[in-house]
């Protein structure tokens, strides 16, 4: 895979790290997530193709432990707030003083300067701070934030996952490694340059939610069918538009120019009606083939199903049943190949991982007895 023999430190954490470091490992990388001990349950649920190793970063010996791991690596992703590795001794000058090919991960929210550096926050506030939540959310209502995956995943974890690719390359060149600082509300702001850049050619002069693009076109919506379903409509150009017009066996001549923004509340009214007058798998019927731009709304029980995900194996299962999407995008040569395998318990790994970054057993059995790391005994593989 494509990033084979890339070792990565991934030190616990939720949502927008664990993620950046599935996508690593789903790619190749060697990914141990270090978790804390006297856990009882993972909180991560992106653990596929990770090692997990529990040591104890209260006790020095724990931090010493560590930082043996990170010298010994490529990558160390870290999700803490500001300041919190420096306290333990292990910020990134230290570490790179002892290894200076390390690449040095920090993904936090507000990024490692600012005023808001050490703040505590989630997507919705760093999304908030990056403008873009100011324009998402239907017109005469308040802004609504998409789930949580603009600024914890495309601008946390994809980006992050990104800014180490990119700095695997260089080091490829300079022999040296470098500090990311990925900020989550400027990953979002990034994630959302189309919308900065478009402001120039009236894209977005009306209020929120409507625009051609944020809900406010008829054209460019989802209805509801009979079946209590949905389709989705983006029909914005003309040839586009007029298949669907002629999809909901509408002629073009009685309605209002598709254009007419002063006629957009009719258009809606008369899309709403159509679609509400069949079912989803008969509108799929009707426009699957054409040109129309309109596709089901699928859900996470229909998704695998549909001929187009199927055809393409766009889903896998794990051992367990579970289904998830694909890596992507799909490398022709090297292709990802996720593990399908259970995700790891706490400290699964944490025997076979020291013995390979050098600790003996006696070693490892010592730091067991007082503490500084724990062993899934029931799990483990040695």
């Amino acid at each position: 895979m494509a990033l084979a023999g890339v070792r990565v430190i991934e030190l616990a954490g939720l949502a927008p790290a664990p993620f950046c470091g599935m996508i690593l490992a789903d790619f190749g990388a060697k990914v141990i997530r270090v978790d804390r001990t006297k856990v009882a349950m993972s909180l991560d649920t992106q653990g596929r193709g990770k090692q997990s190793v529990a040591i104890n970063l209260k006790s020095s010996e724990g931090v010493a432990v560590l930082r043996k791991l990170c010298v010994q690596s490529d990558v160390i992703l870290e999700p803490y707030r500001k300041g919190v590795m420096e306290k333990l001794g292990l910020g990134p000058h230290e570490l790179l003083k002892e290894n200076p090919r390390l690449i040095y991960a920090r993904l936090t929210g507000y990024g490692q300067s600012g005023s808001y550096a050490s703040a505590a926050g989630h997507d919705i506030n760093y999304l908030a701070v990056s403008g873009l939540l100011s324009r998402l959310g239907r017109s005469e209502e308040k802004p609504y934030a998409p789930l949580n995956l603009v600024a914890d995943f495309a601008g946390g974890g994809l980006t992050c996952a990104l800014g180490i690719v990119l700095a695997l390359l260089e080091r490829t060149k300079s022999g040296k490694g470098q500090i990311i600082d990925a900020s989550m509300v400027e990953g979002a702001a990034y994630v959302g340059s189309f919308i900065w850049k478009s402001q120039a050619i009236g894209m977005w002069d009306r209020p929120r939610g409507q625009n051609m693009l944020d809900s406010g076109a008829p054209f460019y919506d989802t209805y509801q069918t009979s079946d209590g379903k949905h389709m989705a409509v983006g029909a914005i150009e003309p040839q586009f538009y007029r298949q669907l017009l002629k999809g909901l066996e509408l002629d073009a001549g009685e309605l209002p120019p598709q254009m007419s923004l002063s006629d957009w509340p009719e258009l809606r009214r008369i899309f709403t009606e159509r679609f509400a007058s069949k079912t989803q798998e008969e509108w799929s019927k009707i426009f699957d083939g054409t040109d129309a731009c309109v596709t089901p709304v699928l859900s996470f029980d229909q998704v695998s199903l549909h001929p187009h995900n199927r055809d393409r194996a766009s889903f896998i299962k794990d051992s367990s049943g579970a289904e998830s999407p694909r890596p992507a995008p799909v490398l022709s040569r090297t292709p990802a190949e996720p593990s399908l395998i259970s995700d790891p318990v706490i400290g699964e790994h944490t025997v076979e991982v020291l013995k390979e970054y050098g600790f003996t057993s006696t070693e490892i059995d010592q730091m067991r007895t007082a503490g500084v790391v724990e062993c899934n005994a029931v799990k483990s593989k040695l």
